[in-house]
C-alpha cells in the first residue's frame, strides 16, 4: 500500500486501523496542500518547507480542477509528493491546509491558510455581475451595478462562500492590505495575519550570489544578460511578443547580450508547452534561452543586467536587484492603482517601437535611480526578511503545535542550470 492509500485509508474508524498497519510513522499531524497551478505550488512550497525536518507532521498535496493546473502533476511528481486524489481529498479531515487559490477551497475540511500568489496584489480583475443587476444595468451611473473590477486576490469573493468566511488565516505580504482588505472583505479581516513575502526575503538573501549565478549561467566576462519577462494575458509582455521577438532576435546578438525569457506558467499550461517552443523556436538557435515553467527563475533574475517586463510579479521583484528595467506592457486597466506596479509604471521607462532596443536599454541605466527603485520595491512587505518566522509561527498554531526549537533560516537559492540547457525547443532539452 501507498502512503496514499495508507493515508486514504485512515478515514473511518476501520479505515484508521487499516492505514495504521501500513504506515510506519502513524498518528501524524496531517498537512493538505491545494495546490491549483504551478505558480501556486511553487509559492506554497516557501510555506511547506517550513514543516521540513518535523517528524510531528505528515504533508500531503492535491490538485483541484483549474483551467491552469497542466503542469502540476509533473511538477509534484518531481517533488516525491504523495498525492491525494482531489474527490479523495475532499472526503478527509486534515489538521491543517494551505492554498494560494481560492477554487473550490471552501470544500476542503481543515483549518486553512490562504496566501498571495504573487508580489503584493497587482492586478485587477472583472468583477462579477451583482444579482440585483439586469442585463441592462449602466455601471456608470446605477450603484446596483457595484464596481466594474476587483482587485485580484483581496476581494470578498475569494474569501467568502456560502455567506461564512472560508479561511482560518489570511496571509498578507503587507500591512497597507489589511487596510484594503477592511474595504473589500471586512468579515475577513479578524483572520488577517501580516506574514511577509518568501521570494521577497529569498531574492534579498541571494544577492551576495550575483557572480556565482551568472558563472553558473555560463555568462562570460563582459557579457550582458537580459531578462524577458512576461505575466500572462493579451496584455502582457507575451501578449505582444510577435513584435519583441524580432527586435530580441536581430539586436541583442551573443556574443555581447545573452537573453533569458521568463514565461509565466498560465501562458505554458493555457497553449500548451509544444506550442509554446514551437512559436519561440527561433530562440534556441540564436542562443536565447527560454526558461521551462518548472525552473527557478529567481536567480536569473539576479543575474540579470536589464530586465525587459510587465505589470506581474516577476518584473516587480526585478526592482529588488538593481537592475535597470524597461516596461514592454503596463496595461492602466489591469493594474491595481494602490500597488506598486503602479509605481514601477509610473516610474520605468517604457520600451518603444520606434528607436533600437540597444539605444533603449542603455537609457535606462543612465536614468537609473536606485532610490526610486528600492522605494518601490520596499511596498512589497512590510515584514522584509520575517515571513519564514511569521508563517512558521502561524502554521503551528492551527496545528496546536510548538514549534521546533530553532529559528527558521532563509536560505539563499540554489544555482541555475547553465543557460545553454535552455537553448532547445523539445521537451528533453528543458526538463
Amino acid at each position: 500500500m501507498s502512503v496514499i492509500s495508507a493515508i486514504g485509508a485512515s478515514r473511518g474508524d476501520g479505515g484508521a486501523a487499516r492505514g495504521r498497519e501500513w504506515l510506519t510513522l502513524p498518528g501524524r499531524k496531517r498537512v493538505l496542500v491545494v495546490a491549483h497551478t504551478v505558480t501556486f505550488a511553487r509559492r506554497l512550497r516557501e510555506a511547506f518547507s517550513l514543516l521540513e525536518s518535523d517528524f510531528r507532521v505528515q504533508v500531503v498535496f492535491t490538485a483541484p480542477p483549474h483551467e491552469f493546473g497542466d503542469g502540476v502533476a509533473r511538477y509534484l511528481r518531481r517533488l516525491g509528493s504523495a498525492v491525494l486524489p482531489w474527490e479523495e481529498a475532499v472526503r478527509m479531515s486534515f489538521d491543517l491546509a494551505l492554498a494560494a487559490g481560492s477554487r473550490h477551497v471552501q470544500r476542503v475540511r481543515a483549518p486553512l491558510i490562504t496566501m498571495a500568489h504573487g508580489a503584493s496584489y497587482l492586478k485587477l480583475v472583472p468583477a462579477p455581475p451583482r444579482p440585483n443587476a439586469g442585463p441592462d444595468t449602466d455601471p456608470d451611473t446605477d450603484p446596483a451595478a457595484g464596481p466594474t473590477t476587483l482587485v485580484a486576490g483581496l476581494s470578498r469573493e475569494y474569501f467568502v462562500a456560502d455567506g461564512r468566511v472560508v479561511p482560518a488565516a489570511v496571509a498578507v505580504p503587507h500591512r497597507d492590505d489589511l487596510d484594503a482588505l477592511a474595504r473589500s472583505c471586512p468579515e475577513a479581516l479578524p483572520v488577517a495575519h501580516v506574514v511577509g513575502d518568501p521570494v521577497h526575503d529569498r531574492i534579498r538573501a541571494s544577492l551576495p550570489l550575483r557572480d556565482a549565478y551568472r558563472r553558473a549561467l555560463g555568462l562570460r566576462e563582459g557579457q550582458k544578460l537580459i531578462a524577458v519577462a512576461s505575466t500572462w494575458g493579451p496584455r502582457s509582455s507575451f501578449g505582444g511578443f510577435e513584435a519583441l521577438l524580432p527586435r530580441l532576435l536581430g539586436e541583442l546578438r551573443p556574443p555581447e547580450h545573452r537573453v533569458a525569457v521568463l514565461v509565466h506558467p498560465n501562458v505554458w499550461s493555457g497553449h500548451g508547452a509544444w506550442q509554446v517552443r514551437a512559436w519561440l523556436a527561433r530562440c534556441g538557435p540564436s542562443g536565447i534561452g527560454l526558461v521551462p515553467p518548472e525552473a527557478d527563475w529567481r536567480s536569473v533574475l539576479i543575474a540579470a543586467d536589464w530586465i525587459i517586463g510587465d505589470h506581474g510579479s516577476v518584473t516587480l521583484y526585478g526592482t529588488l536587484t538593481g537592475a535597470p528595467i524597461l516596461l514592454a506592457a503596463s496595461p492602466q486597466q489591469e493594474i491595481n492603482p494602490a500597488s506598486p506596479a503602479a509605481a514601477l509604471a509610473a516610474t520605468a521607462p517604457a520600451l518603444s517601437p520606434a528607436h533600437p532596443l540597444v539605444s533603449q536599454l542603455e537609457y535606462a541605466r543612465a536614468e537609473y535611480r536606485r532610490q526610486d527603485y528600492e522605494a518601490i520595491a520596499g511596498r512589497i512587505t512590510s515584514e522584509p526578511g520575517g515571513f519564514n518566522r511569521n508563517m512558521r509561527a502561524l502554521m503551528y498554531r492551527l496545528l496546536g503545535l510548538g514549534q521546533p526549537a530553532h529559528a527558521p533560516t532563509t536560505r539563499p537559492l540554489p544555482e541555475p542550470p547553465p543557460l545553454d540547457t535552455w537553448t532547445g525547443t523539445d521537451a528533453e532539452a528543458t526538463a
